[in-house]
């Protein structure tokens, strides 16, 4: 099991779900980083579990303990390793799902490929939980793209049929001041009310919902990526498709480009003063796999949470019969509202990496 990506930047991740631990390696981080430890928590905060009732009642702190490559809160070259115990697991709720296979998870593949012996506890390796050390290392990524005056903001745009405004050409400052004091970042109020009514019936009729996330990166200068199999597109998709319930990239403003003509989403290009811009941003700041100067944009789609507790039709592998079975623990009804946070912190890795800064 691999667990290994990047080039200029190298992530490993390590941990399961009710493991002692989840943890992540950061190699070839540079050296003379400040840690900023104020911004870091925030960042872990927006993950975590169990602050309200939209969520898992699992609670975890996500304190992060530094292992090694830092000395005074100042990185030093060498890999940076950090730990975050894991402190409030219930295994004993997955007693049952060592035979029988949970719809929407990754039980029976991960049972067929790693025959058997898979930590299937909180979905062991496989689980969002594992998400919390990367967005240690995103954090720490942000704060070195910043000092470039790259940064990144992403809001849900979207939860099941009820949907946010997207972002508008060019982020002002009162919008992302805006959206940074939200616990839940939306651009319109009166739609996260209706996000939070569409998730509180999923809850009640034992269900779960999906939804959207816009994430948008200022700063990016024009020939950043390249051609085919290192587009800026498939870098990040690379990282984006590895959030767990991650089943839909798009770059761009529109919900759909291929409903357009392309004299319609060809983006126009005019000089303001000696600047090269777009007058609409359809392809999402990215043209032949290069950065054109342009806000970079892309929406990314989040799968309702498999984890529900209807009676669901399943197999039992240890009988070899079709039985049923209704899932027990902790769950979200919808990861979108923690997802934002996850979502920025792997686009802020991926281009750490992609740009070798």
């Amino acid at each position: 099991m691999s667990a290994n990506w990047g080039v200029h930047i190298e992530l490993s991740i390590f941990g399961e779900s009710h493991g002692k631990v989840v943890g992540v390696n950061i190699g070839h981080l540079p050296a003379g980083i400040k840690l900023d430890w104020d911004f870091i928590n925030r960042e872990m905060s927006r993950r975590t579990p169990g602050k309200n009732n939209l969520s898992t009642s699992r609670k975890e702190t996500d304190q992060v303990e530094i292992i090694s490559g830092v000395i005074d809160d100042i990185t030093t070259g060498a890999p940076l390793c950090a730990i975050i115990y894991n402190t409030s697991a219930h295994s004993k709720d997955y007693e049952e799902l060592k035979t029988k296979m949970r719809p929407g998870h990754s039980d029976y593949p991960a049972y067929v490929k790693y025959q058997g012996f898979n930590d299937i506890r909180g979905g062991g390796h496989f689980s969002a939980r594992v998400t919390a050390p990367l967005v240690f290392a995103g954090a720490l990524c942000k704060l070195i793209l910043k000092t470039k005056g790259i940064e990144v903001y992403s809001h849900i745009l979207s939860i099941k049929d009820i949907k946010d405004d997207h972002f508008p050409l060019f982020l002002t400052s009162q919008m992302i001041d805006n959206l940074m004091q939200k616990e839940y970042p939306v651009i319109n109020d009166d739609i996260y009310k209706q996000m939070k009514e569409r998730i509180f019936e999923a809850r009640k009729n034992q269900d779960s919902v999906g939804g959207k996330i816009e994430c948008m990166v200022t700063g990016l200068p024009a020939g950043i990526g390249n051609p085919f199999f290192d587009s800026v597109e498939s870098h990040l998709s690379s990282l984006l498709f590895s959030i767990p319930a991650v089943k839909a990239i798009s770059f761009g403003d529109l919900d759909d480009i291929t409903r357009y003509s392309g004299s319609f989403t060809n983006d126009a290009y005019y000089y303001e003063e000696n600047k090269v811009l777009c007058k609409t941003n359809h392809n999402g700041g990215i043209i032949g796999g290069i950065t054109n100067g342009m806000p970079l944009l892309f929406t990314l789609g989040i799968k309702p949470t498999p984890s529900i507790s209807r009676l669901q039709d399943t197999v039992d592998i240890s009988s070899h019969t079709n039985t049923s079975l209704k899932i027990i623990g902790r769950h979200d009804p919808c990861v979108v509202l923690r997802a934002s946070v996850i979502v920025e912190a792997m686009t802020a890795i991926g281009l750490l990496d992609l740009l070798n800064i």
